[in-house]
């Protein structure tokens, strides 16, 4: 950990993901030897990250204090802020998780598919819950309205005083499911004496208030009314009102509706069990039960409103989809904005599906989206109800928590009592002062969902290189005296040079002979064919070979050696004894 001058009787708040960016929502609490955990999120990859599935934050900090972590906080289920729990179960336990009945259903079904259920507690809460976490912490569900159901704030009690976490909300006055902000409880903390506030800042460019989530319900009834073949939807899988709207409009235009995609299925399945999607059970078929209805009768309801890679979406624009192919007649809707980052990915995929004949219903400007995340005059709102005495603006990209920082200093909060901080930061809060102590490793941890692993920096710099300069590899035989004993066979793939093939491989192996000439004794000291150092030598071999090539050819290619040796080395009697040196299979071991 760099500097600290962290004091340990202050509370300390320390985001490890959600500043400065979109996505991967960690948040961590300590007070003396606890540590509670709020929200552990996901990001998706940039597209320079070759093979890279998904993002999670470096959790060295949480490793080296595993054994402080009493139990973790989820604030609701979108995969920002419960996508990561998974893997760190893998890498430190968490005794106990508290959070929304529909987090937690989603949550199971992700631990039992890692293999790491048994690894904690999982306890659902209701609106206005209290529970204690280890001797420090004792915290209260607050009922918010957010684009997912079941969302919620929370207050967090501590010794110093009441921290209240936002988490992520809008205010919307007329939810789809009738569940409503519990403003009133705000109000109550505020009363009594709130001594921080955190709160999202996603929306604090924008003036205003976020439209109701009922305002979309018009605007999607008259875009299907208007499709005349066969609909296609897409939206943001966990968006359950906006799916439970879908739905109904489907049963009113005597539509059935066919689910595709693996994470819009379980949401669905999940949201239905606990009662938060309430359709019958005929208006929902599989998809072959629907090829020969007619047309005009047929809602598809698919993820992919991101333009994600493998989402069912983007394979049906691809042509990649083995059960779905666009017609002409075909109306597709986006019910969803790009996030940042996404927009030429989204954009891509509108193209395609026009291409091919589809009609697209996109943009702001249809009102066939809404945000989930609260404008300025929300987030003026929340400061107003709670009255905090210090404040720190959460979840946003550097400039939404500048104008964040901004709005609550127009609401009577003095500018030395409100920071705005970085991942890692070590924000220490005491009754009487809030300031950054110190700073914990806030870097990326990068994993590869196919393989099962972490991306290490180094790796992920070895893809980009092979991505942008190619790569070269090189296959050499030498023998147990240090000679080549054939010409090196030389490949280029992806490498953009003027020389000549096969001038690079007379270079390559007059490279090569030299190094063995000037190194060989290095790695074969005395001449004894046992005691060669083979795998010391390829490396130095690659590396030189690395170095002379890029400085040759002026670019940057990735360069492989493949070493071959004899695989009978030669026989030394000794003492009347045969004695045997490695052969090159078990070199290569």
């Amino acid at each position: 950990m760099a500097k600290n001058e962290a004091n340990n009787s202050a509370l300390k708040i320390i985001p490890l993901g959600g500043l400065h960016e979109i996505g991967k929502n960690t948040c961590l609490f300590e007070y003396d030897d606890e540590i509670i955990l709020l929200d552990a999120g996901l990001a998706f990859p940039t597209e320079a990250m070759h093979g890279v599935n998904i993002v999670l934050p470096d959790t060295t900090y949480l490793r080296e204090n595993r054994h402080k972590i009493k139990g973790m906080i989820v604030t609701h289920g979108h995969e920002d802020h419960i996508g990561g729990i998974a893997f760190h179960l893998k890498q430190f336990d968490i005794p106990v998780i508290y959070g929304p009945r529909l987090a937690m259903a989603m949550l199971e079904g992700k631990l039992e598919e890692a293999g790491v259920r048994d690894r904690t507690e999982i306890r659902t809460v209701l609106p206005r819950d209290v529970v204690r976490i280890g001797k420090n912490f004792l915290v209260e569900y607050i009922r918010n309205t957010h684009s997912i159901a079941d969302s919620f704030t929370v207050a967090i009690h501590t010794p110093l005083g009441v921290v209240i976490h936002t988490g992520d909300f809008k205010i919307d006055h007329t939810p789809v499911d009738g569940e409503k902000f519990d403003l009133q409880r705000l109000a109550e903390h505020g009363e009594k004496g709130v001594l921080c506030l955190l709160s999202d800042s996603t929306n604090a460019e924008i003036p205003g208030f976020t439209p109701s989530e009922r305002s979309v319900y018009p605007n999607l009834e008259r875009v299907f009314s208007q499709a005349t073949g066969r609909l296609f939807v897409t939206t943001f899988a966990s968006s359950v009102h906006r799916i439970n709207m879908i739905l109904d409009i489907a049963k009113k235009q005597n539509r059935v509706v066919t689910v595709v995609g693996r994470s819009m299925l379980n949401l669905i399945a999940h949201a239905r069990n606990l009662g938060y999607i309430k359709c019958e059970d005929n208006l929902l078929q599989p998809l072959h039960a629907v090829r020969n209805l007619p047309d005009e009768r047929v809602l598809v309801l698919t993820t992919g409103s991101q333009g994600e890679t493998m989402a069912a979406m983007t394979r049906i624009a691809n042509k990649e989809h083995p059960h779905i192919k666009i017609r002409q007649g075909d109306t597709v809707v986006f019910s969803a904005n790009p996030i940042p980052g996404n927009t030429i990915a989204v954009v891509n995929t509108i193209d395609k599906l026009m291409i091919q004949g589809a009609k697209v219903v996109y943009g702001r400007d249809k009102g066939i989206h809404v945000s989930g995340h609260g404008c300025q005059e929300e987030q003026k709102l929340m400061i107003a109800l709670t009255r905090p005495k210090f404040f720190v603006p959460f979840h946003g990209e550097h400039r939404m928590l500048v104008k964040h920082a901004e709005t609550a200093q127009s609401m009577g909060i003095p500018a030395e009592n409100m920071i705005i901080i970085q991942n890692g930061d070590i924000v220490e809060l005491t009754e009487d002062a809030i300031r950054v102590a110190g700073k914990v490793p806030s870097g990326i941890e990068l994993v590869d969902t196919t393989s099962s692993g972490m991306v290490s920096a180094k790796v992920l710099q070895e893809r980009q290189r092979m991505a942008s300069e190619g790569i070269i590899t090189i296959a050499a035989a030498i023998d147990w005296n240090g000679k080549l004993l054939a010409k090196p066979e030389t490949h280029l793939r992806g490498v953009v040079t003027s020389v000549e093939r096969s001038l690079l491989q007379t270079w390559v192996k007059q490279r090569i002979e030299e190094i063995l000439t000037v190194r060989w004794t290095e790695f074969a000291p005395g001449g004894e064919a046992a005691d060669v150092d083979w795998g010391g030598l390829q490396g130095t071999l690659e590396r030189e070979l690395q170095r002379s090539i890029r400085r040759e050819l002026q670019c940057q290619p990735s360069v492989t050696l493949l070493m071959q040796i004899p695989d009978e080395p030669p026989v030394k009697v000794a003492d009347g004894r045969r004695r045997r040196t490695r052969t090159a299979a078990q070199v290569a071991s």
